[in-house]
């Protein structure tokens, strides 16, 4: 009963929180074209509605055991996947109670009583954090399967958390003089040799525990958590930089556009995209394959390459495909391929993340992929023309009755990009308020016009989003913290100082740099590789010239092929998981797109005039 009132109370949260973040731009933009005004300090109330949210989507997230991790304890033989689901709960239930003792003592020390957020005390509001990170801990040791294990698992996890936790536990005790503890400041000042002289061997266990299945921001977040602790800086700076990224301007885009994504995937929207492209390109060799690829195309430019273009159409495609007469393997590969095919068009996720990471224009990254994109479509799809042809595939006549008639099905969902794309581009609205209206379209469409969802699956769908929402924000704001002692330590500067003495040629760096980027997107999801390695290419590009659209431009382009590339791409698993084939089959098929991809992406980086000629 306990249990079944604490979830509905978490989903009710989740749900007013993202519900009131998209009602606050949407009143604001028409407030300030209407009138000429807007609501009082909006601004504070996005920023921390967006901090609400990814806390207790995070919850959620780990409650419903989705948070992203290398898809590699997947496929773990089953003899090791309890010691591996013992291992990686006890690590993250460890490192969340740490993170949440450094995120109380933040709140509570970083904040007056006179900061608000509307009537509410921020130093409140900013609890969340710690409700939030306490929450998930507890969370992953009730996940373990096995009951008898849970006991011994939390009193390991809490004795390992204290350790980590401690220093930051008695500042909260401490502070200003509030407390005077001695025995605890003795304590901290003897465990802090301790913690600094394990803080080399637990990263390494945390870097061998993700292929284990520990989750990306545990990873992330518990590496940056060991490097402060190594260089006896403060542990609240964790919480400090999540805090930083998550109250940044354009964030709040984020989640509403992964709800515009599971709005799209939970109604009909598809079937009637796939029936449209399929009337107007299925009449000449290949134009199934077309059709699949420009579908695809469209929803990941809402979800971001997070495997649910995969997941919501790859079985509809799939069959459409394969009642064609295409082979299983290229059907396979194709989808596969076609999952984060429109990465870099608006209103793409990793795009928005990366001009907020590396302070470049989102605007002009959007314009500087267009072309960029389009040939990465294409060239996938000129595949499929010339594998058709050969194959002599199936096509039926061109009829113009069927094809307008799909038109008129599909018509308010085509708006849809061109809607947002007019608003944002045209300087009608911010790039958020836009995520806002979108949603609101989607939300009407799907329930008024087209009448798939209901108004009571609002709550619903929203709930579905919610681990994608989590898993992407935390994320976003666990590797805030890596990105910030990597720029502290100076990193870039001694990588800039090192490549400048050794290498001469452009060409070559960029050659390099494509090489090194595609093993990082193998084995890192696109949201924590543009945290971590963005501040560290960025530099780079200036020594050699670069144009700084260009370099994102690059890096987003072989990212989105690193979720193609062996082992551990994270479409490889999940198109294994959704079409039924062993993971070496799915490498097998996916391998001439792999290909492509990598043509493609050395040409956009060795033409940089694709990516420059709109700008």
């Amino acid at each position: 009963m306990a249990n079944r009132l604490v979830r509905a109370v978490e989903d009710s949260l989740a749900f007013f929180s993202i519900f009131l973040l998209a009602a606050v731009l949407l009143f604001e933009a028409v407030a300030r074209k209407a009138f000429n005004t807007g609501i009082r300090d909006s601004g504070v109330y996005v920023e921390h509605l967006v901090l609400v949210a990814t806390f207790i989507a995070g919850a959620v997230t780990s409650r419903e055991k989705k948070h992203l991790a290398l898809a590699t304890g997947l496929f773990l033989p089953r003899s090791l996947k309890a010691f591996a689901g013992t291992v990686t709960a006890v690590l993250s239930a460890a490192l969340t109670l740490a993170f949440g003792l450094s995120a109380l003592s933040f709140a509570w020390n970083a904040f007056v009583p006179t900061d608000k957020v509307g009537f509410l005390p921020k130093r409140l509001v900013v609890l969340i954090m710690a409700a939030g990170f306490l929450a998930m801990s507890v969370r992953f040791i009730t996940g373990l399967e096995k009951k008898r294990a849970r006991f011994a698992a939390a009193a390991a996890a809490v004795v390992l958390g204290l350790f980590l936790g401690f220093g930051p536990l008695v500042q909260l005790l401490t502070r200003g003089g509030a407390v005077s503890l001695p025995a605890l400041t003795s304590v901290e000042e003897l465990l802090r040799p301790a913690l600094t002289g394990a803080a080399g061997p637990l990263i390494v266990v945390l870097v061998g525990a993700a292929f284990l299945g520990l989750p990306i921001f545990v990873v992330l977040g518990g590496i940056a958590f060991l490097l402060f602790a190594k260089a006896g800086q403060p542990l609240e700076i964790i919480p400090n930089q999540a805090y930083a990224v998550l109250t940044g301007n354009a964030i709040p885009a984020i989640p509403l556009f992964a709800a515009v994504g599971f709005f799209l995937s939970e109604s009909k929207a598809g079937e009637r995209l796939v029936r449209f492209f399929q009337a107007v390109f299925g009449w000449f060799p290949g134009g199934l394959t077309v059709m699949a690829v420009i579908v695809c195309a469209f929803f990941t430019t809402f979800t971001g390459a997070s495997g649910v273009t995969i997941l919501a159409l790859g079985g509809l495609l799939a069959v459409i495909l394969e009642k064609a007469g295409y082979p299983k393997r290229f059907t396979v590969g194709l989808l596969t391929a076609s999952g984060s095919i429109g990465l870099l068009f608006p209103p793409s996720l990793p795009v928005i993340i990366y001009g907020v990471t590396a302070q470049t224009s989102i605007k002009d990254m959007f314009v500087g992929g267009l072309v960029p994109g389009m040939f990465l479509v294409v060239s996938v799809m000129a595949y499929g023309i010339l594998y058709s042809w050969k194959r002599g595939m199936p096509r039926h006549a061109l009829r113009v009755r069927e094809a307008v008639t799909a038109l008129g099905e599909s018509f308010w969902e085509l708006l849809l990009p061109l809607i947002v794309f007019g608003l944002y581009f045209g300087g009608i609205a911010s790039l958020q308020e836009s995520a806002a209206a979108a949603l609101l379209y989607v939300w009407v469409v799907e329930t008024f016009v087209k009448k798939d969802l209901k108004i009571r699956d609002l709550p619903r769908i929203f709930l579905r989003s919610l681990p994608i929402i989590g898993g992407v924000l935390i994320i976003l704001a666990m590797a805030n913290g890596l990105s910030y002692y990597i720029i502290d330590a100076q990193i870039p500067q001694k990588l800039s100082a090192w490549v400048a003495a050794t290498i001469s040629s452009k060409y070559v760096f960029l050659l390099i740099l494509n090489l090194a980027l595609l093993v990082v997107g193998s084995f890192m999801d696109i949201y924590s590789a543009i945290l971590v390695v963005v501040p560290l290419i960025i530099p780079l590009g200036n020594i050699f010239g670069i144009h700084p659209v260009h370099l994102g431009i690059i890096f987003l382009a072989n990212l989105e092929l690193g979720y193609l590339t062996p082992p551990v791409g994270m479409n490889l698993y999940l198109a294994s998981y959704r079409f039924n084939e062993p993971i070496h089959r799915v490498y097998r098929d996916v391998l001439i797109f792999l290909a492509l991809g990598l043509a493609a992406v050395l040409l956009i980086t060795y033409v940089p005039l694709l990516t420059t000629a709109l700008l």
